[in-house]
């Protein structure tokens, strides 16, 4: 009885939230509540262990990633699929797969975690693998520091009983080491970072005078972009990945979700079934993922800051031909935009959100055409919805995650832990 009374009542409580329209932490805060060790007592069935995901940008692409090249090998796998990475969240996530007696029938679990609680949650859910995937400027109302967020993902990859999967190209998190942890590293190839218009937009250290060249060799490198997906040298092979959306910054998640994979299943890696997993890959919601609008597609391009919004413009091969773009204030403060490089768009049909006259003076800055400015994003898809159908078939929507969530439920598609 210890875990049925709490869990029956996190469940209708998750029922509850789910009938508004939506996921919900709350239920995840609730069982918390009533059962404080809920969250250690499920997650030590994993025979496999738990596998920490951490970054500034990609941890929920690269988790869903992770999860389907274990899945590939034949291992049930828990994860937070809508990104819900606080405590709460990820216990609200593990109510809609657990017994009402605290049974969980997964062999490994594929956690994206954030940074703030990342310590906390290793405390309890005592990771055996830690991957670290960047640090980028992000959130500086939250952190203040770049360097603050490198030592909550350093001080957790201390914590793994493991390996730790690290960033080469990342001068905060390349040169880390630990002689009691198995320590290996991903990156991109010198040429393909120097190419790409604004490299992979990794926050620099001014103060520890780190190189690149101490952080030792990439043990996954991605060593080519190819219209169909990557080239990753792993080891001695090279292997042709199909991406589930476009650009150099998912190349790299790819390498570390391969990477993370390898170090996590030991001799069981069998690179064949990475591979295949990429093949039948779909997006991770809203990042380049497609969905149903009328007889067209609409596109999501998801970003939560500068460097993602960045990453994002430098993957497009050419100006899209319909687009809407917007903010809201899930972004308090978006003073970044003026960092931001949108040479990559000729014009912008609509802006949307409650920051949207700001974008649209960072827009007319840059010389950027704008068909209408309209706060509210219901209107503002009623009014993509009315353009004519473009040739391409595609409605490109870029946005941030409160308006890709409304978004998404406009277009029919409210459930993020369903696959559309």
């Amino acid at each position: 009885m210890k875990y049925f009374f709490p869990i029956l009542l996190g469940r209708l409580a998750r029922i509850a939230a789910r009938a508004r329209g939506g996921g919900s932490a709350y239920p995840g805060y609730l069982v918390l509540k009533l059962l404080p060790t809920f969250l250690t007592d499920v997650t030590k069935q994993f025979d496999r262990g738990v596998v920490f995901v951490l970054g500034s940008n990609g941890k929920s692409t690269t988790t869903h990633m992770l999860s389907d090249v274990m899945r590939a090998h034949g291992l049930r796998v828990f994860t937070n699929p809508t990104g819900a990475n606080l405590p709460q969240g990820i216990a609200s996530a593990l109510l809609s797969e657990v017994s009402l007696f605290g049974r969980l029938k997964a062999d490994v679990g594929v956690i994206e975690v954030d940074e703030a609680f990342a310590v906390e949650l290793s405390g309890l859910l005592h990771p055996s693998t830690v991957l670290m995937l960047n640090v980028q400027v992000d959130q500086l109302y939250r952190f203040y520091e770049t360097e603050r967020v490198a030592d909550m993902m350093t001080d957790t990859a201390k914590t793994s009983s493991a390996h730790v999967v690290t960033n080469r190209d990342d001068e905060y998190l390349g040169p880390f080491t630990d002689a009691t942890l198995d320590v290996t590293r991903f990156g991109a190839s010198p040429a393909l970072v120097a190419a790409a218009p604004h490299g992979l937009q990794n926050a620099s250290d001014f103060g520890s005078g780190a190189t690149k060249g101490e952080a030792g060799d990439a043990q996954a490198e991605v060593q080519a972009i190819t219209p169909a997906g990557a080239t990753i040298r792993l080891g001695a092979e090279s292997l042709d990945v199909r991406l589930p959306a476009r650009g150099l910054h998912y190349a790299v998640d790819a390498a570390a979700a391969i990477q993370t994979a390898r170090v996590a299943l030991g001799t069981e890696f069998d690179s064949r079934r990475a591979v295949a997993a990429f093949a039948s890959m779909k997006p991770a919601y809203g990042r380049g993922e497609r969905l149903k609008i009328g007889a067209d597609e609409a596109e999501f391009v998801m970003f939560k800051n500068a460097a993602s919004l960045q990453l994002n413009l430098d993957a497009l091969t050419a100006a899209p031909e319909q687009v809407l773009l917007a903010i809201d204030e899930g972004t308090p403060d978006i003073s970044w935009i003026y960092d931001v490089d949108f040479s990559s768009l000729d014009h912008v049909d609509v802006v949307s959100g409650a920051k949207a006259w700001q974008i649209a003076l960072r827009l007319e800055h840059a010389g950027i055409p704008i068909g209408t400015v309209e706060p509210e994003i219901e209107k503002a898809i009623d009014l993509m919805k009315a353009l004519p159908a473009p040739a391409s078939k595609t409605k490109n929507f870029i946005v941030n995650y409160e308006q890709m969530m409304i978004a998404r439920k406009m277009l029919g598609y409210p459930d993020l832990e369903k696959r559309a």
